[in-house]
């Protein structure tokens, strides 16, 4: 072969690799760097939209959610001492002096005694509970809690009386007062706040 490309045995022409390789290298190598930019930017964007700072989030939570209150219990302070609460005692029962040993024993307790005797033709004999406590609405929450803590199983009832006085009707299951230490317990139970509810997930 003559001409330029004339071999003459003392050299070789020089051979180059195809381009073709490191081209491809080269744009695998950028499709990773692009790929791990996007997702590196893909978790900016949730940070940013999502809150990114958990404490500052769980705060935001926080604040947002209502905190629930717990049930108001009767205060102690708004309940009258039993020395202010006027009790009249009926026996609607057949047992005779009953009323009698019952007001002794209310008045032991400190509370006010006022009318002793038998009950009118209206409970006489018609109480089939432990007791009837009778009194103006307005001690419904108030002279009837305290009394109420004295005796279990009593009816509470109210009429149209404007006086501040209770009165107390003995019926067919009473037997005795609670103790003292029972209506103290029971007074206790009454004025005691009532527990926090779960704090829930909202």
């Amino acid at each position: 072969m003559g001409g330029k490309y004339r071999i003459t045995g003392d050299a070789y022409p020089r051979l180059r690799r195809p381009r073709h390789r490191r081209r491809l290298f080269l744009a695998g190598t950028g499709a990773l760097v692009a790929l791990g930019l996007a997702g590196w930017g893909t978790l900016q964007l949730i940070d940013v939209f999502t809150g990114g700072d958990k404490s500052a989030s769980a705060a935001d939570h926080k604040r947002d959610c209502p905190t629930p209150k717990p049930s108001a219990a009767p205060s102690a302070k708004g309940l009258p001492k039993p020395a202010a609460i006027k009790v009249n005692v009926y026996n609607a029962t057949t047992r005779s002096g009953l009323a009698k040993s019952a007001a002794e024993e209310l008045k032991k307790r400190g509370f006010t005694i006022g009318e002793v005797g038998n009950a009118s033709k209206e409970y006489d004999k018609k109480v089939p509970a432990a007791a009837v406590l009778l009194g103006a609405p307005t001690a419904m929450n108030s002279s009837f809690t305290v009394l109420g803590t004295q005796l279990a199983g009593t009816v509470q009832k109210t009429d149209t009386r404007k006086t501040g006085e209770v009165d107390l009707i003995l019926g067919a299951k009473f037997k005795a007062f609670n103790t003292p230490q029972e209506a103290t317990a029971a007074m206790a139970a009454l004025t005691k706040p009532a527990p926090a509810p779960a704090p829930s997930s909202c």
